[in-house]
Formats: structure tokens, C-alpha cells, sequence
């Protein structure tokens, strides 16, 4: 498509529906798409935005942000169960607003030359096909470009599938500005350095409805190579951000729109701490904001001293979450080397000899990991809760470009490598048995004992 004015072209993102057996917003936010579209205005584009799972639909529930720390509950509604998953006795719904509302805000909005849409995880993907089939009623031949996680570690699949005229992986500012500037036939162009993480745009936060939280990342990538991750895959490099850039940041968003909770998306925030971590706490804690700050991709346990921990509580972490998963604890196998039970212990005292509560902190377990004993889970929950902890199982989700990517498929009793909804952790797809109510009976009842 060739442009035939010297006008620069009107861009829709769009964050698709998630079609699972569950689904609660803790702190999700289409950061990457977002960013993107903060990097196309810099570029002279003009840009709308539609949020499938917008929770602040005028037309949904009212809703009080700040009294959840900015998560809460996706709208729902019931939907068929995929074909080969009939054997799971859960529900199954799309979580979003419903395709209705979806539908008239396509029909009253300017018809764009380029529709970018993101995607999350893998098995998430019937949400991207539908989302992209409203889309293409909606606009007939508009060219529609899908990037984000699924696109990326299965590319293949969503080109076949998806729906989409073009799919891009990776992380992508550089390549978006080529790609669109390619369709419309317009020289989409920046003086930033998308490799410098200090010169990009705020994410256009501002584009949503309303903005519960802050999704924030002071570095890219992680020095670890977990073998159930794909984090090495999705940002090879491991980049940080200026300590004083992700502050200033922080006041923006506070100042500007009084966001008072912030998400870090980081996969490794505490990694290399003087000269990371420690300078941007100290910076929090000299600005001396009233917010609270989020921790739900994990923290590395061995990162944690005292003075790190003091520093947390001083700045006003609020929710954090240790990366405690397959630590080398009694019984369980011996995937990576995290933590030790002794380190452990110790950075839980240090915690909550800092001031953090017992409900403030999570060890986050993994369950489903092939050849996994159910006992080792049960051992761990009672470990973390001994350590004066709160336990926060988690499940496996089979990840394509992992290490573990092919003991999970001998383990399997589906084929993982045929269609991504089969690693779908709501399945327990590498547990013999599979998903079993008694089981997580079992876990909740030794949770909350």
C-alpha cells in the first residue's frame, strides 16, 4: 500500500482477548506494545489504542484501582473448550470486554493504515485469532502486523495461524519504523538510539483509559540461563537502564497521572546491586514518594542483603516475590542453583527483620516440571512456611527454545510440539494424570494452614 499524500500514517494497537481456563490481571500491562507507540507518535504518526482486557470499560463494573494495588479481575464470558482439552474439567472462558463492545468501538474510531497487534503467552493465541478476525471485518484489507511472546517463540505457528499479513519477533523498535515505513510508504523515522534503553520514549501509558499501574523495566534480559526460560531467547543481551533515568520516570508518572503503584517487569532488578539496584533504591528513598512498588517477575534470592532489603522497605516495596522455584530444597530435582535452603532461610530473616510482613512476602514454587515428585512441592510449601513466608505455587508452562523444551515433550501426554495450546500450565501437561482437583486441594489447604 503506497501513500499517496505526504502524510504520516494513523496506527491502531491493540492488546487481544485471552481465551483460558483462567485469568486475573496481577500487574499484566502490553508494556512492549505500548512503547511501541509512545516510539511512532516520536516518529510523527498518530496512534489510537484498544485494550480487549480493558477493566475500565465505562460500560464494565466500577472499579477502585488503588484498593488492589492496581490488579483485580478480568471481565468473563464462557466460551467453547478448545478441541483436545475436553478432558479438563474447568471452564473455559474469553476474559475481556465482550466482542459487542469490542465491535463498536472499531465502528466509531478513523480507519488506520497499519494495525499492530501483541500477544502474550503461547497458548493464548485463539484470543490473537479472534481479535484479528474482528479486526479484518472491521477494516477489510488494512494491513495488520503481529508481534510480542507468542509470535516470537512460535513463529512459525503464527504465521500459519494467527491471521495476521505480517509477524515480527523479538524486541522490535528499530524493525517496526522499517516495517511500517515499508506498508505505507511513508519514512517513518526517529533520532533515537533503540539500542539505548535511556534514549527510548516513555511507554504511551497515557493511551489507556485509565492507568491502574505503573509496568516498568530498568534492564533488559537476564545474566541467568534457567533451563524452564526463555528469557535468553525473547532479549539475548542483558542491558540495564541509569539508576537516575528509572527514578525520573517513576516521579513522571506519579506527578503527572498520581500513579501510585509500580509493577518492575524486570527478569534480574537486584542483579549487579552497587551499581544498579542500590543507586535506584537510594534515589526512591531520597525522593521520598508515597507508592508502592511490585515485584511479580521474582527476585533472586542471593541479591538480598540487609542493606538491600532496608533499602526496599524504606522505598516502599510493597508485594514481593522471591525467584525461590526449583532451589535445590529437600527432594526436589536438580534444574538450577538459585539458592541454597540455607540462603534461603537467611534472606528470610533478613526480610522480615527489615519490617516486610509475612503476607508482603512470596516464595514462588514451581509444579509440573517433568519427572517432578508431587512430595517435593508439598515440601517446599511447608519449607517457606517454616522460614515464616507466605508459599506461592505456580505451574509449568512448557516453554518452545528452553532447555527443558525437550524432556517436556517426552514427558507430555500431549504433543507440545503440534499446537501451543497444549502447554498450557492450567493442564499440568507434564504431570502424569494431569490436572487433578484433589491435588490442588491438597495445595491450598497447605498453603493457608
Amino acid at each position: 500500500m503506497k501513500r499517496t499524500d505526504r502524510s504520516f500514517p494513523h496506527v491502531l494497537l491493540v492488546n487481544p482477548w485471552i481465551h483460558d481456563f483462567a485469568a486475573y490481571d496481577v500487574w499484566a500491562a502490553p508494556l512492549g506494545l505500548l512503547l511501541l507507540g509512545a516510539l511512532l507518535r516520536k516518529a510523527g504518526a498518530s496512534v489510537a489504542y484498544i485494550d480487549c482486557l480493558d477493566r475500565f470499560h465505562p460500560r464494565g463494573p466500577r472499579t477502585d484501582p488503588a484498593r488492589r494495588c492496581g490488579r483485580g479481575p478480568y471481565l468473563k464470558t464462557k466460551i467453547p473448550t478448545p478441541r483436545g482439552l475436553e478432558d479438563v474439567p474447568r471452564t473455559f472462558c474469553r476474559y475481556g470486554i465482550p466482542p459487542a463492545w469490542f465491535r463498536e468501538e472499531l465502528e466509531r474510531m478513523r480507519k488506520p493504515d497499519v494495525i499492530l497487534v501483541s500477544s502474550m503467552m503461547t497458548y493464548w493465541y485463539p484470543g490473537v485469532q479472534e481479535t484479528i478476525r474482528m479486526l479484518r471485518t472491521a477494516f477489510g484489507a488494512t494491513p495488520i502486523v503481529l508481534g510480542g511472546i507468542y509470535a516470537t517463540l512460535c513463529r512459525d505457528h503464527a504465521e500459519q495461524h494467527a491471521g495476521a499479513d505480517k509477524v515480527i519477533t523479538g524486541t522490535c523498535e528499530r524493525r517496526i519504523l522499517e516495517t511500517l515505513s515499508e506498508i505505507t510508504g511513508t519514512c517513518l523515522s526517529t533520532a533515537v538510539d533503540t539500542e539505548d534503553l535511556d534514549a527510548l520514549p516513555y511507554p504511551a501509558l497515557d493511551l489507556q483509559r485509565h492507568i491502574p499501574f505503573v509496568p516498568l523495566l530498568t534492564a533488559r534480559g537476564c545474566p541467568f540461563s534457567c533451563p524452564y526460560c526463555a528469557a535468553h531467547f525473547l532479549s539475548p543481551r542483558h542491558r540495564t537502564r541509569r539508576p537516575e533515568n528509572v527514578v525520573e520516570e517513576i516521579m513522571f508518572w506519579h506527578r503527572r497521572y498520581g500513579v501510585r503503584d509500580v509493577a518492575f517487569y524486570d527478569d534480574a532488578l537486584l542483579v549487579d546491586p552497587e551499581r544498579h539496584a542500590i543507586p535506584l533504591l537510594e534515589g526512591l528513598v531520597a525522593r521520598g514518594m508515597p507508592l508502592r512498588f511490585h515485584t511479580p517477575n521474582a527476585l533472586h534470592v542471593r541479591h538480598i542483603t540487609p542493606t538491600v532489603a532496608g533499602l526496599m522497605a524504606r522505598a516502599g516495596f510493597h508485594t514481593v516475590r522471591l525467584g525461590l522455584e526449583t532451589a535445590r530444597l529437600p527432594g526436589d530435582p536438580d534444574w538450577d542453583n538459585k539458592t541454597t535452603l540455607e540462603e534461603f532461610r537467611q534472606v528470610a530473616a533478613t526480610l522480615l527483620a527489615a519490617g516486610f510482613r509475612k503476607e508482603q512476602v512470596g516464595a514462588y514454587l514451581l509444579y509440573g516440571l517433568p519427572q517432578q515428585p508431587f512430595a517435593a512441592l508439598e515440601q517446599a510449601i511447608r519449607t517457606v512456611k517454616d522460614c515464616g513466608l507466605t508459599p506461592v505455587p505456580t505451574y509449568y508452562t512448557p516453554i518452545a527454545h528452553t532447555r527443558m523444551w525437550p524432556a517436556a515433550v517426552a514427558a507430555a501426554r500431549y504433543d507440545l510440539s503440534a499446537d501451543p495450546i497444549y502447554t498450557n500450565n492450567a493442564l499440568w501437561p507434564c504431570v502424569r494424570g494431569g490436572y487433578q482437583w484433589e491435588h490442588l486441594t491438597r495445595i491450598k489447604k497447605l498453603v493457608s494452614a
